[in-house]
């Protein structure tokens, strides 16, 4: 019977893949490899549900409350796949449904005719549906699996949806009402310095709002506007939402976070701007400059340890953490402490709890997003702070597992420097040994 050892070992097989083959071989090998992919999808599911009943019932046998059991699962999912602990939750909520109600899907999954991102579509768009009405899907398109050969993903959503709602159309009515009460509009970073923007909205109003921004646009080209389509919708939305061309002058709040040697222009170390990363130092002084002379800008000073860049903080004999130490802990933090997760901080928590004695201070605290903290008030969870050159935590899971958690260095510090250094003279000297051809 295989075992995490076998499974390993297996890993290590296939640093030895055989190429030099025909193209044919390479093919057959990219198929074999997907197929493999599906079936360990499979068996991760399966193990998923298998820890979920087993931790259930030990809660239960606890005399937990039934609305607290299971809790934390989710997060041990996510911590074994190093993920984030919102993908460890769907993957859990995907791997109950298709053990539990979808064995045609699963077998599909699990014979490499069907990928895990199909096997989720299947699962997220017969989610309002009775279980009966699941099954009957189910079956229809993937107890035969050849009714998917060829279909993408587009025509597979299609035909899902034109089922459920000729059996069930009032569930489809009422998914439809639930998802118009979460329309909402969210913010996340893109590459280079960029952020998008979503709104999830009913289809009437977005295709309006598209529709508008895209009219303002043509008029604007038709007067002899010099920039794109594109861009003159992200402009005018912009204008419209802020009231200002630019959003330059915008009275929000917003962190950034650059050492002053950065800001005085002394180097081009790159800043943080908190929520979307690290941008480059003649940004962050730009974006400096123009909320300085708009009035709005506010330097708060940190200090941090020359030698190792462990930001230095206050203490509070408080349980509650007083609003001047939890921002500093955000700004620490930047993101949720759990390895993998980098979901926004929402709760600042005591890393060795209050009522054993845990101090409400910089070095018990660290940023935890809302399912990371309430999973860690699941029996059998620990977190401790630990030595180090940064602000270190030791998570150890209801099994056993441990897992290491290092705040990032501030920006600017003179060890990131050596650092970057560091990886430059290493990558100068791997090249010297190993030319690359010219």
């Amino acid at each position: 019977m295989l075992n995490s050892g076998a499974i390993s070992d297996w890993i290590v097989q296939l640093r030895g893949l055989r190429r030099d083959v025909s193209d044919a071989e390479r093919i057959d090998q990219i198929r074999a490899l997907e197929r493999l992919k599906s079936a360990a999808a499979a068996a991760q599911a399966r193990l998923a549900v298998d820890l979920d009943t087993s931790v259930r019932a030990a809660h239960a046998a606890a005399g937990i409350p039934a609305g607290r059991q299971g809790r934390g699962v989710a997060v041990q999912v996510a911590l074994a796949r190093q993920e984030s602990s919102y993908r460890g939750g769907r993957h859990l909520g995907l791997a109950k449904m298709l053990v539990t109600e979808m064995p045609h899907t699963l077998a599909a999954l699990e014979s490499g005719e069907l990928s895990e991102w199909r096997a989720g579509l299947l699962a997220r768009e017969t989610d309002c549906l009775s279980r009966e009405h699941r099954g009957f899907i189910d079956t229809t398109l993937c107890a035969d699996p050849t009714v998917l050969h060829g279909w993408g993903y587009r025509r597979l959503i299609t035909e899902i949806q034109k089922l459920a709602c000729r059996l069930d159309p009032a569930s489809v009515a009422r998914r439809r009402g639930k998802a118009e009460s979460e329309r909402r509009v969210t913010c996340r970073p893109a590459p280079d310095t960029m952020a998008c923007m979503s709104a999830l909205l009913p289809v009437a109003q977005g295709a309006a709002v598209h529709a508008a921004l895209r009219k303002a646009a043509d008029t604007a080209i038709a007067t002899g506007d010099g920039r794109t389509r594109g861009q003159l919708m992200a402009d005018i939305l912009v204008q419209r939402v802020t009231g200002q061309a630019t959003a330059t002058a915008v009275p929000i709040e917003v962190n950034l976070i650059m050492g002053s040697s950065t800001l005085f222009g002394q180097d081009d170390q790159p800043a943080v701007l908190t929520g979307h990363g690290p941008i480059p130092a003649d940004l962050a002084r730009r974006l400096a400059v123009s909320a300085a002379e708009n009035e709005s800008a506010w330097v708060r000073r940190l200090y941090a340890t020359p030698d190792t860049g462990r930001l230095i903080g206050m203490e509070s004999t408080r349980r509650v953490f007083p609003a001047g130490l939890a921002r500093f802990i955000e700004v620490r933090d930047q993101f949720c402490r759990t390895p993998w997760c980098d979901a926004p901080i929402r709760h600042i928590d005591h890393a060795l709890p209050h009522h054993e004695g845990g101090a409400t201070s910089a070095d018990n605290g660290n940023g935890l997003c809302a399912q990371c903290n309430h999973a860690r008030q699941a029996p059998g969870w620990h977190a401790r702070p630990q030595d180090g050159a940064r602000h270190t935590v030791e998570i150890t899971t209801p099994t056993g597992h441990r897992y290491r958690s290092t705040a990032p260095a501030p920006p600017g510090h003179p060890q990131t420097k050596r650092r970057r250094l560091g990886r430059a003279a290493a990558t100068q000297a791997r090249l010297s040994r190993h030319p690359r051809p010219v």
